[in-house]
């Protein structure tokens, strides 16, 4: 077999962040979040729900999406990571979850306007989104194979500005030439691509078949240049997983950095994780934006994770993840304080004229905060956690990794779901992330910035 260079690993390797990422940018933020909300908003105020609690409700069975499939995932991720460093094989488990991202995502087309059919929407898009995040394991444990220690910050923080910027493009052409305002006509004034029907919503629908079709076209790169090494010829059981998992739970009492990091890791990426599932929620319910706004909105936070992600991976070389992480923590906390603080009729407290824009002039600079800092964040925690790895068990260390951003990932949905039952505000209830970015700042202060391979 042709052996296929360095380079060539590195940037299919990058493609998978390419062809990924639309499922964050289009259907978890920007685009289906807030459709999904909006669609369940009305079909709770039809049946007889006030505005305000309608609004409630809908991020609330959103949330509880969003805490459902992080259980799957997060209690899945780790013992799969095993099994697939036993066999030494890697791609069958990427093409799996592959087919499970697409399907999920395609099913979105059958989102009913009306909301008839909201549950099942729900299924389609959990399906896909732990096809994403089980995927996105595997591919992370690929990680220490391609860059030595002082050039993977650098690796990660390309992959993921070159990840946002696929988000970028994807996100441009759903809204300049799919998603229907209320004119019924796209950002530019047109009517929606192959003549989908503006009155049923089929433009906006679109982005689920587009989103599956992204990624099933970028993905070709990634399996044309990313190649496995050698298999081991042996075929695990689930018993010796959950062995090795066990096992490998023990031995964190040994290695206090990791351990730390794990706890610290799963609590401000559950945070972000909050954010990312509810700002355009937020934006929707809140501020009243229409959906290609926030389609705006995600353009500006996404070109912004681009370059803030290279310029973080340059940091991260130059000065290691764990100052990278730290000050990213402190600035998306002062986001969120900002988020909660903030109405159409005031800003921490201060009164505001009728008909203010200065909320939306602020929301928008919080999303240049929140997909820079955002995308930092993840690129140097997934940096940090190379420095605490084992090549010969990387997936299984990156389950645990994977484990630990999702074993939790209840809590965020959960909290806000529980902060906005009780407070009755979709803006209050966002409060919680703000506790989770301070707990996991606390936790990082035992972690070794220099890593632990033990």
């Amino acid at each position: 077999m042709q052996q296929v260079s360095t380079r060539k690993r590195i940037w299919g390797w990058w493609f998978f962040d390419w062809a990924s990422q639309p499922y964050h940018t289009l259907l978890v933020t920007f685009v289906f979040g807030p459709f999904f909300a909006a669609v369940a908003t009305d079909h709770f105020i039809a049946q007889g729900l006030a505005g305000e609690t309608a609004k409630a409700e809908a991020q609330t069975i959103w949330s509880l999406c969003l805490t459902v499939t992080g259980l799957m995932i997060g209690l899945g991720a780790p013992f799969m990571g095993a099994l697939a460093d036993i066999s030494g094989r890697r791609r069958p488990w990427i093409l799996a979850f592959s087919a499970m991202y697409v399907l999920g995502a395609a099913g979105l087309w059958f989102t009913d306007p009306g909301g008839s059919n909201l549950w099942w929407m729900l299924v389609s898009f959990g399906l896909g989104f732990i096809g994403a995040e089980f995927a996105l394991i595997f591919v992370n444990a690929q990680l220490p194979s391609l860059a030595g220690r002082d050039d993977v910050g650098d690796v990660s923080g390309s992959g993921y500005a070159f990840g946002y910027l696929g988000g970028v493009l994807s996100l441009f052409i759903m809204l300049l030439l799919f998603v229907e305002q209320a004119s019924g006509k796209t950002l530019i004034g047109l009517s929606p691509l192959f003549g989908l029907d503006p009155a049923a919503r089929e433009g906006t629908r679109a982005v689920g078949p587009f989103t599956a079709l992204w990624f099933a076209l970028f993905m070709v790169p990634y399996f044309l240049w990313v190649r496995e090494g050698r298999a081991t010829g042996q075929r695990g059981t689930l018993g010796q997983a959950v062995a090795l998992v066990v096992q490998s739970v023990k031995n964190l009492r040994h290695r206090v950095s990791l351990a730390s990091y794990l706890g610290s890791s799963m609590l401000y990426r559950d945070a972000l994780n909050g954010l990312y599932g509810f700002g355009g929620v937020y934006a929707k319910l809140v501020l009243g934006w229409q959906i290609t706004l926030i389609g705006v909105f995600g353009i500006v936070a996404a070109l912004a994770a681009t370059v803030f992600c290279w310029l973080g991976g340059k940091a991260d070389r130059r000065f290691g993840p764990k100052p990278v992480i730290t000050v990213s923590i402190l600035v998306l906390s002062l986001v969120c304080l900002t988020i909660v603080s903030m109405s159409r009729t005031q800003i921490y407290g201060i009164p505001l004229p009728e008909g203010s824009r200065l909320p939306d002039a602020v929301f928008f600079a919080c999303g240049v905060l929140i997909g820079g800092f955002g995308g930092i964040l993840q690129s140097a925690s997934r940096s940090l956690m190379v420095r605490h790895t084992d090549p010969l068990k990387a997936t299984e260390s990156f389950g645990l990794y994977g484990l630990s951003g999702r074993a939790t990932a209840f809590l965020a949905p959960a909290l806000i779901g529980l902060a906005t039952t009780v407070t009755g505000s979709a803006r209050l209830g966002i409060t919680p992330v703000i506790a989770l970015f301070a707990a996991g700042l606390f936790l990082l202060f035992w972690v070794n910035g220099e890593g632990d391979q033990g």
